[in-house]
């Protein structure tokens, strides 16, 4: 084992002890209002920390500091995107999630367009969770390997069986104050990495900004060259970074789960909005990390297995910082990935259960339902352990991309819902399909950056759902009220 028993210790203390604080929210839970949308007693300002927590995951607190070592810190303009999107699923989206008492993203869909798009929806949600989650799942092997030197099959089992627990007792108010929680724990501990950094480096900040001018501008931000196939540029970052949050926050149940959970539309958008300036912040602060790390590498090189530069930040926590400060960042970036992890069991539940299986109509099929919900979530949870122990590549980027793909369909069948009245459900599918072919064209045999993804594949299914339904004759289902 590579870290002090100390450390050992304060890692173990942190995932037990937010467990047994998750657990402690299962009192008081008597429906699936309760256990998926806790209630609707949370806090604007918990959802909005809650969102940032789950957005973030493990991918990005080793992932973000890869990308800005190995270029600069370009990623903030797909951050810029994110807040843009943010805005508009204010405006198209949460309204329509607040004419009714909706569980799941889904429900709209029905609304909409019947039963039957609905479950295709949620299938397709279904699909693209698991495969981004179990990405983001195996993650966790790179920090373990790293700090044990252990056979990282275990640590997957371990640290997805403690979420598991506090996600079974707990529902969802439990992962909205856990994630609050965690939150404040894995950005000071990026901020304490940050500090030991600067005092690390020869000359601070000053030959941080040294190393990065010579290096090629790592300090960077902005680049507006009109290019498809480069990744970060400030076009593909405003607009594909809007897209893509319009579909992972206005049609992904993980996030739009949270929406719901608000006491209202007006707290709802307070907490998507505020959550859009931490997220930036976030940000920042893990590319700059990244760049420190280059600095620091520049004067005390960091050897990890193989090249990957995902396991960088983590080589450093390990190898460089003291006895007891190493334990407190990577409890805090454990943090990280049992954040996101409960909320992907838990809304991958609630969709199941919801968009799948009867509603209860009598107390007896309620507290049935409310039994079953939890053991969906177990089985959930099993899938995913499964899942982590494949090896996917660079996380972060492969974690987006493959969202990327398969979010577009979602996006542009949601738009059609909400923007054009005329189509109809088989114009939907044939939009649906043509854009997800599409995709996988342009992902398998094109250098089409992923950054367009969801903008090219969302406008092909808008238009070709839009032109299909125009030569549609079959009468249209009627919208529920």
């Amino acid at each position: 084992m590579r870290i002090h028993y100390l450390d050992l210790a304060i890692i173990l203390l942190y995932v037990v002890g937010i467990t047994l604080f998750g657990m402690r929210f299962r009192r008081g839970q008597q429906d699936i209002r309760d256990y998926f949308l806790g209630g609707r007693t949370a806090p604007w300002w918990a959802i909005a920390f809650s969102i940032v927590a789950t957005e973030t995951s493990l991918l990005t607190v080793i992932g973000t500091p890869a990308l800005a070592f190995a270029g600069n810190l370009g990623f903030l303009q797909l951050v810029l995107g994110y807040n843009l999107g943010r805005i508009l699923i204010c405006l198209v989206f949460i309204p329509q999630y607040f004419r009714g008492e909706f569980f799941t993203a889904y429900q709209l869909i029905e609304r909409r367009f019947g039963a039957q798009m609905k479950s295709i929806a949620a299938g397709t949600f279904l699909l693209t969770r698991t495969l981004a989650e179990g990405v983001r799942v195996a993650a966790i092997t790179k920090v373990v390997s790293v700090a044990f030197g252990i056979e990282a099959r275990t640590a997957v089992i371990l640290i997805a069986a403690l979420t598991l627990i506090y996600t079974f007792e707990g529902g969802m108010k439990a992962v909205i104050w856990t994630d609050v929680i965690q939150l404040g724990i894995y950005v000071s501990g990026a901020v304490l990495a940050a500090v030991m950094l600067l005092k690390q480096i020869p000359g601070g900040w000053a030959e941080v900004t040294q190393v990065a001018a010579a290096a090629g501008g790592k300090l960077r931000i902005f680049d507006f060259t009109l290019s498809l196939t480069q990744t970060y540029t400030f076009w593909s970052g405003v607009l594909g970074g809007a897209f893509l949050t319009l579909a992972s926050h206005g049609t992904d149940q993980l996030m739009v789960q949270r929406l719901l959970a608000a006491r209202n539309e007006r707290d709802s958008k307070k907490a998507l909005l505020a959550s859009g300036v931490i997220v930036f912040a976030q940000f920042a602060l893990f590319l700059l990390l990244g760049v420190m790390l280059y600095t620091y590498h520049q004067h005390s090189p960091l050897i990890v297995a193989g090249g990957d530069k995902d396991r960088i930040f983590p080589e450093y926590v390990v190898r460089e910082m003291p006895v007891g400060i190493t334990g407190l960042v990577i409890a805090a970036i454990f943090a990280a990935a049992m954040s996101n992890l409960s909320g992907a069991l838990n809304s991958l539940a609630s969709s199941s259960i919801v968009d799948f299986m009867r509603k209860a109509t009598t107390p007896e099929d309620t507290a049935r339902t409310l039994a079953r919900s939890r053991w969906i979530t177990v089985g959930w949870g099993l899938v995913l352990m499964v899942l982590g122990t494949i090896k996917w590549g660079p996380v972060l980027e492969t974690g987006l991309t493959v969202a990327s793909i398969i979010y577009q369909s979602l996006l542009g069948l949601f738009l059609l819902g909400v923007l054009n009245r005329r189509a109809t459900v088989r114009g939907a599918l044939v939009g649906m399909f043509t854009g997800l072919g599409l995709m996988l064209y342009l992902w398998k045999f094109t250098p089409l950056a992923w950054t367009w993804y969801v903008l090219v594949g969302t406008v092909t299914t808008f238009a070709v759902g839009s032109v299909a339904s125009l030569f549609d004759t079959a009468p249209q289902q009627p919208e529920k009220p």
